[in-house]
């Protein structure tokens, strides 16, 4: 498809947003706030499931300012179950930096957007165009299916270089007015129209006069991506330690997979009954009561971007414990409503606990 031709797609497709936009929360606004907090929710996060985080994170961190000055702990909490935690913690040091070197006003400018932690081109140019009316461009995931269908492009979208081809090209044919809505316009009709998985909805679709994957029948071979390396599995016996009425918990080492969060204890590998008692024993803790999770015999699993967790629970119930140890004692209210325990650890948790 030639510059000319792709430039087609501008009207359809700002009429076609006018008329079937999804009422989104952070959609009621142009507050670059929202959109920021938004757009790094829903990197790889459905918008169903990221209404009520984002609800409940403007709730409580209205503006810049009370997102810069929260704790850590807090933060987290708010964030809990939508992973990443890392994005969260860019998200605290994106604020301080707006606070201290933009006075609490969010940068207006492409380039000092895509310079805060944690920002990168597609969310700056998300901001810049959406809250700005820059004609910036924000190729994600759902743009480049719509884009490789349209021209039938063979090329690895995985490809940094083919990216900001696509992201160039489409900054050229910016209209003059609506650039935020032209933005949105492209991710909705990836997002509900001309979808991932499954049979695109091409009679739904404003640009089927123009798509050539279309008029082929060829939607289902792009976009075209290279293969993922297979994920490394490791082996993880967790333990869910109760004395009293209270569970043990630790922090995480501040380095490596979820990095400094609180978690369960856990040691490396699938630990028979006998290698469990012995590390019971070498805490100094004396057992009441041990036994393996049942999980319809098979081991949890959570998957991260590069690695897998195949994890197996011992319930540990204990009549009493050293006084000094390395582990924080809570409750189970604690658990729910002021710790942040990361996915894998909770879901561990709370199939255990029912």
């Amino acid at each position: 498809m030639e510059q000319n031709q792709l430039g087609e797609i501008v009207a359809p497709l700002l009429d076609w947003y006018g008329k079937h936009k999804r009422c989104l929360p952070w959609r009621r606004d142009r507050e670059p706030y929202h959109i920021w907090i938004s757009e790094i929710m829903l990197q790889q996060t459905r918008v169903e499931a990221v209404i009520p985080y984002y609800e409940r994170f403007m709730e409580r961190l209205p503006c810049v300012a009370s997102l810069a000055s929260c704790e850590d702990e807090e933060l987290f909490k708010l964030w809990e179950g939508l992973g990443y935690y890392s994005r969260a913690r860019n998200l605290k040091k994106a604020a301080q930096e707006i606070c201290t070197k933009y006075q609490g006003t969010f940068p207006c400018k492409f380039e000092e957007i895509l310079d805060l932690p944690g920002i990168g081109a597609y969310t700056a140019g998300a901001i810049s165009s959406i809250a700005f009316e820059a004609p910036r461009a924000a190729v994600d995931g759902n743009v480049l299916r719509v884009i490789t269908r349209l021209t039938q492009d063979c090329r690895d979208i995985t490809d940094a270089k083919f990216r900001a081809e696509i992201t160039e090209a489409l900054e050229r044919i910016y209209p003059q007015a609506g650039r935020g809505d032209f933005t949105q316009s492209l991710m909705e009709l990836g997002a509900v129209v001309c979808v991932p998985n499954g049979k695109p909805k091409c009679e739904d679709c404003p640009l089927v006069f123009l798509c050539g994957a279309y008029q082929n029948n060829t939607q289902s071979l792009y976009p075209v991506k290279k293969k993922k390396a297979a994920r490394k599995i490791e082996q993880k016996t967790i333990f869910i330690i109760k004395y009293q009425d209270m569970i043990a918990i630790r922090k995480r080492e501040s380095k490596g997979v979820l990095s400094g969060m609180w978690e369960l204890p856990n040691l490396d590998g699938e630990l028979t009954k006998a290698q469990v008692l012995q590390w019971i024993s070498e805490q100094q803790f004396a057992v009441g009561d041990i036994q393996k999770s049942d999980n319809a015999g098979k081991p949890f699993k959570h998957i991260f971007t590069h690695i897998e967790w195949h994890m197996t629970c011992w319930l540990v119930t204990c009549e009493s414990v050293a006084k000094e140890n390395s582990f924080t004692w809570v409750t189970a209210r604690q658990l729910e409503s002021d710790i942040a325990l990361p996915t894998a650890f909770k879901k561990v948790f709370e199939k255990t606990n029912r």
